[in-house]
């Protein structure tokens, strides 16, 4: 090799890899490929934002330099605040947290920008023996960067390093500093705000799980129409499910002063429900109470509960809520438990669990004709399964999705989750501007509705209305953290008004909690389009050719109901500088 072709240069060197990699890859490859993809394109954006290169991301490992310490620190800091609020939100089994460590020191760099010597050893050494989710440095950089960036430091000592002649002085970036590494803590809501956590089957038997999620959820929903409450929607919460929690972390995490947790124990037609109250700020016990009924009383225990809650937090209701909050009387118990089945399937968003979804649904109406949460649900399943042409569903089937919707609103016309159904029939038969009326008087029967909030801002965004639509996702994104499709939604009204960087960020963050989206990558392959950036254009594209084979644009196009075209032109035209479209 020609001596001419290397050159020495003192640069701060990052180096990073995943803790649990091989295991995760034993378990779920496709999964773990997908999640280590968004997280590698978490790494590049916010090296490349702090004037980084990233040299290598061979394997689970990310190898990057930059011109200053405080640069890499800071780009350091901020993956692991972006890669952490997601992480947090999966189960224990599934994390996958990244390790780094940072030196500044000499290496050698070769014409095609590869680096080498003891300066790359040593921050991959520093990266091996920090923990999961954390950062270390070398002394080099704690001398460059303590008083430049507002973050604390745990002194480590000498570390000794294989295959480096002397130990390494080491500093923790600490957890506990103005801009740590944890998620940063939300705001308190003005109002009384709560969480309720998934409640524990205490049935001995696992196929109860989805009775004892069904009522946690019905509770969610009792006091989530209640507007002197602040109540953190369904998806946020089960992210606890079966995990040992810190209250207090919770309540940080989830911006809330009070959590709800309880257990079920159900036997045959009878149920004894556990529920207690506390106070999230200092993890006290506020109350405690115990509900056995038959399933036919399910609705006066729901009840009693809310009053309980509404009572022991000193919450006014208004008038409406008043007389909203008459005794609803018995349930049928078979019609119920094929209700609550139909929304754990729902939820699982698959076409396989569409078609159970809406076998449970028809089984609940045929026992009760006037369960206007049935109506809702198979107007709303129907609405999913056409956006994703899942099913054999198609634009056919969408006046049936009306109907249903429209006959949910004439079975009990006070129900949100019928008017939230007809908003989103309306919204894919591109009648917006009703689809609007109809989402705004879900938001009003339930002010808490992080879907209804959602889906008004989609609706908002289709209607041409970008930044009213942002602010109603963001209503939505408060009210439920962890709800990826919002995310989604975020990112595509902020490309649509070329606020590409936000967009990013939005699109990232989606990928993070569903790493197997398509559509989430075709908007960023279209977005690096437009910002000049073909070759991750290209990569993503792969990506999502990976995933889906299948995907074409064209579906995406035909489904999405905007006013004006122009959108859906700018999404196009983002491919075709990218060079993916003729």
């Amino acid at each position: 090799m020609n001596s001419a072709d290397l050159r020495q240069r003192l640069v701060a060197i990052l180096a990073a890899d995943a803790a649990g990699y091989s295991r995760l890859m034993a378990v779920d490859d496709r999964a773990t490929v997908a999640a280590l993809d968004a997280a590698r394109a978490v790494f590049r954006s916010r090296i490349e934002a702090n004037h980084g290169r990233v040299i290598d991301m061979a394997g689970d490992s990310v190898l990057a330099v930059f011109r200053t310490a405080a640069g890499a620190v800071a780009a350091a800091m901020v993956v692991q605040q972006d890669l952490g609020a997601s992480i947090d939100a999966l189960p224990q089994d599934r994390r996958m947290p990244f390790r780094i460590g940072i030196h500044m020191g000499d290496v050698i760099e070769k014409a095609d920008g590869t680096v080498y010597g003891d300066g790359v050893n040593i921050a991959s050494r520093l990266c091996g023996v920090a923990e999961p989710g954390g950062i270390l440095v070398s002394d080099a950089v704690y001398g460059a960067v303590r008083d430049r960036i507002g973050e604390g430091f745990v002194d480590q000592g000498e570390q000794p390093m294989k295959n480096i002649s002397h130990p390494v002085h080491a500093f923790k970036l600490t957890r506990a500093a103005p801009m740590s590494l944890r998620a940063p803590a939300l705001r308190l809501p003005d109002r009384p705000s709560l969480a309720v956590l998934p409640f524990t089957n205490m049935s001995g038997d696992s196929e109860q799980e989805y009775f004892a999620d069904g009522i946690t959820e019905d509770i969610i929903t009792d006091c989530s129409k209640i507007s002197g409450l602040f109540v953190i929607a369904r998806n946020s919460t089960f992210v606890y499910k079966k995990q040992s929690v810190d209250i207090q972390e919770v309540g940080r995490k989830l911006g809330v002063r009070h959590v709800l947790e309880g257990s079920v124990r159900r036997a045959g037609m009878r149920v004894r429900i556990n529920v207690q109250l506390i106070d999230a700020e200092s993890g006290g016990h506020i109350w405690a109470d115990r509900y056995d009924r038959e399933i036919e009383d399910i609705f006066l225990v729901q009840d009693e509960v809310t009053r309980k809650i509404v009572e022991t937090l000193e919450v006014r209701l208004t008038g409406n809520e008043e007389a909203r909050r008459q005794e609803r009387g018995k349930v049928n118990g078979e019609a119920y438990d094929y209700l609550i089945r139909a929304k754990s399937c729902i939820v699982q968003f698959t076409a396989p669990a569409l078609v159970e979804t809406r076998e449970m649904l028809e089984r609940a109406l045929a026992i009760d004709p006037s369960m206007a949460l049935g109506y809702a649900y198979l107007a709303i399943a129907g609405g999913i399964e056409y956006a994703n042409a899942w099913n054999g569903r198609t634009a056919d089937d969408l006046h049936e999705n009306l109907a249903l919707a429209g006959k949910a609103c004439e079975c009990d016309p006070l129900e949100p989750m019928a008017h939230h159904a007809l908003s989103n029939a309306l919204m894919w038969l591109r009648r917006l501007d009703e689809a609007e009326s109809a989402a705004r008087r879900s938001v009003a029967l339930d002010p808490n509705s992080s879907q209804s909030y959602g889906t008004l801002g989609v609706i908002l965004d289709f209607a041409g209305r970008h930044e009213e639509a942002i602010e109603s996702l963001a209503k939505a994104l408060r009210l439920d953290p962890q709800f990826s499709l919002w995310l989604h939604a975020q990112g595509r009204a902020q490309f649509v008004i070329a606020r590409y960087a936000e967009a990013e960020a939005s699109f990232k963050r989606r990928l993070i909690h569903m790493p197997g989206s398509d559509v989430t990558r075709a908007y960023l392959a279209s977005l690096y389009g437009h910002t000049g950036r073909h070759e991750e254009a290209h990569q993503i594209w792969s990506e999502l050719m990976d995933i889906h084979p299948e995907y074409a644009i064209e579906l995406t196009l035909r489904v999405l109901p905007y006013s004006n075209p122009a959108p859906l032109e700018q999404f196009v035209a983002g491919l075709r500088k990218a060079g993916l479209t003729a």
